[in-house]
């Protein structure tokens, strides 16, 4: 096989057929393919961040708390508020947004990884440019997860981490909790990890896979800021786990890995959330609209509990309809499921200018 890797430089063996992670970076008037609130914050809030980097300012000769101490209290305080759970700072880790807490999970503990695809294209690159074998197993013709299939999956794999995402990106469907209940046995029987990546949670009504954790100790939920919070450049993720686990986070994670201004803009955004939570809502109300919007061009839309949706029934190709809406000042994703597209529900003005260019090709 052919390389675009010179011979000279001696590249892992494992990267030299990856390809990065990213979605195009086109200017657009209507950016709506990276699944971001489409919601500044609003000027109080960046009011109070500012305020609170500004305290940091005097003191950036010395290392933030390397442990994020205060943080992962708030972060605490904030799931058990949303899920009624009693966790505490022990539950938590934090860093440098959720594909860090992913790629210090994947090399932290061994064994193969699994998941089931379509999903979230990082859990392969992450745990393949680590050096595991990835195990791809399909979902169901709805995307759903094939309970039967996954289970059969992790007795004959024995992968040593299994991810979900839930709920799903790019489908935006949801895993119930009682099927991830019984994924999470199952993988407690070949000693494997569930990794539950929750980045859409506060857009569904789904009980989330936290409140399980003291059930099943091999049960790690991802989260992130970037999406409800609307907080995609501060970049903060964390996880939510047994004790243990947030232990063996601390062996693999780099010294002083969360900047003191970082953890300053997470607290006070974590301070005044109930200002975030408004912008949830107007996302979720503008996700009916526009499933109804597309389902009125006579376009199948997948049913979706998070901030995107994915739709089909259109005569192009997906890479030719993409193009057209390009030409029209609108950018949305190309996930690579033939015959789909995914947008991501941006402003009132920017899902009608989705909708009016989509109108006028089709």
């Amino acid at each position: 096989m052919n390389s675009r890797w010179p011979t000279w430089l001696q590249i892992n063996d494992n990267l030299k057929d990856l390809t990065p992670y990213g979605a195009p970076q086109i200017s657009a008037a209507a950016r709506l393919n990276t699944n971001e609130n489409p919601y500044s914050l609003d000027q109080e809030l960046q009011n109070a961040i500012a305020r609170k980097i500004t305290e940091q300012l005097a003191h950036l000769n010395r290392y933030p708390d390397r442990d994020a101490i205060e943080l992962r209290e708030m972060l605490a305080n904030f799931v058990n508020q949303s899920s009624g759970t009693t966790l505490t700072v022990e539950n938590i880790w934090a860093a440098n947004g959720s594909n860090e807490i992913l790629q210090s999970i994947a090399l932290a503990f061994k064994g193969d990884a699994l998941g089931f695809e379509p999903s979230y294209s990082m859990h392969p690159l992450i745990s393949r440019a680590v050096g595991k074998r990835w195990i791809s197993v399909p979902r169901s013709s709805d995307f759903a997860i094939d309970l039967s299939a996954a289970k059969t999956a992790i007795h004959s794999q024995k992968p040593g981490i299994v991810f979900v995402t839930t709920p799903n990106n790019p489908t935006g469907g949801t895993t119930q909790l009682d099927v991830l209940k019984e994924i999470a046995a199952t993988a407690q029987g070949v000693s494997a990890l569930l990794v539950v990546d929750e980045a859409y949670a506060e857009f569904s009504s789904e009980i989330s896979a936290v409140t399980v954790i003291n059930q099943f100790p091999n049960v790690i939920v991802s989260r992130t800021m970037s999406k409800a919070f609307a907080f995609a450049g501060a970049r903060l993720g964390y996880l939510v786990a047994n004790p243990i686990i947030v232990d063996a986070m601390l062996l693999i994670r780099l010294p002083y890995h969360l900047s003191d201004l970082t953890q300053a803009a997470a607290r006070a955004a974590l301070s005044q959330q109930a200002r975030l939570k408004v912008d949830v809502e107007r996302i979720k109300e503008s996700r009916e609209l526009m499933t109804k919007a597309l389902e009125s061009l006579g376009l199948g839309v997948i049913p979706s509990t998070a901030n995107f949706l994915l739709f089909t029934g259109f005569k192009q190709s997906s890479e030719e309809l993409w193009q057209e809406l390009v030409k029209r000042d609108v950018l949305i994703r190309d996930v690579g499921i033939s015959g789909h597209l995914r947008v991501t529900v941006g402003t009132d003005e920017e899902n009608q200018a989705f909708i009016s260019a989509l109108r006028s090709i089709l």
